[in-house]
């Protein structure tokens, strides 16, 4: 077990925020304005999830629009997987979506399976088209 670790003073040139973490860690990295954050943000080679925190929802889902992730939560955790939400990634964090529709056309393949339960009777002998 992994306890959750905060990295305060990280720096955008840092290992630790151009690289994606999959654990309970989250980089404090100091800006001065959103579209500062923003540049730190689309400055990674990655880009799964992101979140915005904000008093201003509405302002927060368009700061959103700008950041090139896969999925960004306005005030919640990076982690959401819905059943019929897409989920994925930008950049090196992966190409395509699963869950939801996506999902269903990507990995599904149709085929049509028909039985017969019974002799099928025709209205003609297929002899007596041969002539």
């Amino acid at each position: 077990m992994v306890s959750p670790t905060v990295f305060a003073d990280v720096k955008p040139s840092m290992w630790i925020a151009q690289n994606e973490m999959f654990g309970p860690a989250v980089c404090v990295i100091p800006f001065d304005t959103a579209q500062d954050a923003i540049g730190i943000a689309n400055d990674s080679p990655y880009g799964l999830s992101g979140a915005i925190h904000t008093r201003d929802v509405e302002y927060g889902a368009e700061l959103a629009k700008q950041i090139e992730s896969g999925m960004v939560h306005v005030n919640d955790g990076t982690i959401s997987d819905e059943p019929l939400i897409a989920f994925g990634g930008e950049k090196a964090s992966g190409v395509g979506r699963l869950n939801g529709r996506w999902a269903l056309e990507e990995f599904t393949t149709l085929k049509w399976v028909s039985v017969q339960h019974k002799p099928r009777h025709y209205p003609y002998e297929p002899a007596s088209l041969l002539g």
